[in-house]
């Protein structure tokens, strides 16, 4: 019988204390003081302001040339047109060539960058690791000092003999001082080091152990890094202006300002007559041309955000709370 008691009693100091934590909790949900609504309000002007610059670029792409030439950019335009993304779409094939072209550096890029950062970083992030010191300065070097624009186009040209080569544009951009840095950072405060020394006491060597418990653990992070990398590597136009000519290695960004250039060669050509050359000013998609460019551009990228914002955001925070 008393064990019974006991056991009752129990039950009840239990529930009771489930009780006052689900009250507690409750309490907690409901109280919402006028801060956090002036928070919430603040936040929401901030993003409706940074969503409209880019509501103006999706308009701007289907409104009538001679309406922008006459009334300017509006988000509310008197006339539309489809004429700036149909002269972006004539294009066709080669547009669809830089965008297979571009896809294929982006995922290469990314995860040989991975590849390779991961490695490097958790090596930096082992006490025992002898070279560390002499490595951590060796990666800082190019982050404080550069040779230049013209020197690295000597060497990949003349001494690697990589010109026109889809590796240019890749490995230019594989590994950046701060990812590793991120990445050790983050192998460093969230991995913790007796499960690494637990898995050299069972007998797993080096590669077993980064491969099989490391590299599982370091996704957050690598993801967070992922994505920066593939915006870089999506954006990046500078090296295939240096080293590209053929056209089937040609990326999105590239083909997309040779568009924007032909048509301001068109409208500056001296050759053409004036009375002609005026009318062609409201008749070339100039303007929308442009905002079309701009959508075929940054539209993956805002597509894939949304997926990767979690991991973004975790990866980018590492290290910033203690305790």
């Amino acid at each position: 019988q008393m064990e019974l008691f006991e056991k009752s009693r129990r039950k009840m100091r239990y529930s009771k204390g489930g009780r006052k934590m689900s009250s507690i909790k409750a309490k907690r949900r409901k109280k919402a003081g006028a801060g956090q609504y002036i928070l919430s309000a603040i936040l929401l002007l901030y993003t409706i302001f940074c969503a409209m610059p880019i509501l103006l670029v999706f308009i701007g792409a289907v409104t009538d040339e001679k309406t922008l030439a006459t009334e300017g950019f509006s988000y509310f335009p008197s006339k539309f047109s489809l004429d700036g993304v149909s002269s972006v779409l004539k294009y066709g094939k080669q547009l669809f060539v830089s965008y297979g072209v571009t896809i294929f550096v982006t995922v290469a890029g990314t995860a040989l960058g991975l590849f390779v950062m991961s490695m490097l970083a958790y090596s930096l992030s082992r006490r025992d690791f002898r070279m560390r010191s002499f490595l951590s300065i060796y990666i800082l070097i190019p982050m404080l000092f550069s040779g230049g624009q013209l020197s690295s186009y000597i060497i990949y040209t003349s001494t690697y003999h990589l010109k026109d080569n889809l590796l240019l544009l890749i490995l230019p951009l594989c590994v950046s001082t701060m990812n590793i840095i991120i990445l050790r950072t983050y192998v460093q405060s969230s991995i913790p080091e007796e499960l690494i020394d637990s898995a050299r006491i069972d007998g797993a060597g080096e590669y077993r152990t980064f491969f099989q418990i490391v590299f599982p653990l370091m996704k957050p992070a690598m993801a967070a890094v992922g994505f920066m990398m593939a915006t870089a590597f999506w954006n990046d136009w500078q090296n295939a202006l240096l080293f590209i000519t053929s056209d089937n290695k040609k990326p999105l960004q590239l083909l997309l300002v040779n568009i924007q250039k032909s048509i301001e060669t068109l409208l500056s050509n001296k050759n053409i007559p004036t009375a002609v050359l005026a009318k062609m000013q409201g008749m070339v998609p100039q303007n929308s041309a442009t905002m079309a460019t701009v959508i075929v551009v940054i539209g993956p990228i805002m597509i894939a955000y949304p997926f990767f914002q979690k991991y973004f955001i975790k990866g980018l925070t590492v290290g910033s709370v203690k305790g």
